[in-house]
């Protein structure tokens, strides 16, 4: 059995979002947004990629990490194509919905840009961890700046990282 086998087998998933009018016309999981879509649509359910976004599948977020899960998936990297690089924080209802489906732990990832941004996710979503990896690189925002951030007045868990000798 794989699960026997392995400790974590952690399986990324890259959705985004397709709006509808109505949510009794899509055949796909849907969720109300607080977002409305480009035409005042006030449903959205996430349609799953490959390629970074550039090819779409038939397939709803939902009844992916579903079928991951029932497959032996230890964690979900949970990755928003529409918010990837945009710097305008995670898609808390992604997360929210996906936590919710699934009951083992969820990574979130797309959309940091500053350090209030992890505070929110944690906050309104409640993934298991959060990630990002632009702003870090490019040095916009410091680590030890987002981690100290949640450290402070926060219930937020924080790894901090040991100095060796």
């Amino acid at each position: 059995c794989i699960r026997d086998r392995y400790q974590r087998r952690v399986h990324g998933v890259d959705p985004k979002r397709v709006y509808v009018p109505d949510q009794r016309t899509c055949k796909h999981h849907t969720i109300p947004t607080a977002t409305p879509g480009p035409n005042g649509e006030g449903y959205v359910w996430y349609q799953c990629t490959v390629k970074g976004g550039r090819e779409v599948a038939d397939l709803g977020v939902k009844e992916l990490v579903s079928a991951c899960e029932h497959l032996g998936a230890g964690e979900i990297l949970l990755n928003c194509i529409d918010r990837d690089g945009t710097g305008q924080g995670f898609d808390h209802e992604l997360i929210a919905m996906v936590k919710a489906s699934v009951s083992i732990p969820v990574i979130a990832s797309s959309g940091a840009g500053c350090a209030q941004h992890f505070r929110d996710v944690f906050e309104a979503a409640d993934p298991d961890a959060a990630l990002a990896a632009g702003i870090f690189h490019r040095e916009e925002v410091p680590l030890a700046h987002v981690k100290d951030f949640l450290a402070k007045d926060s219930k937020i868990p924080v790894r901090h990282t040991v100095e060796k000798e």
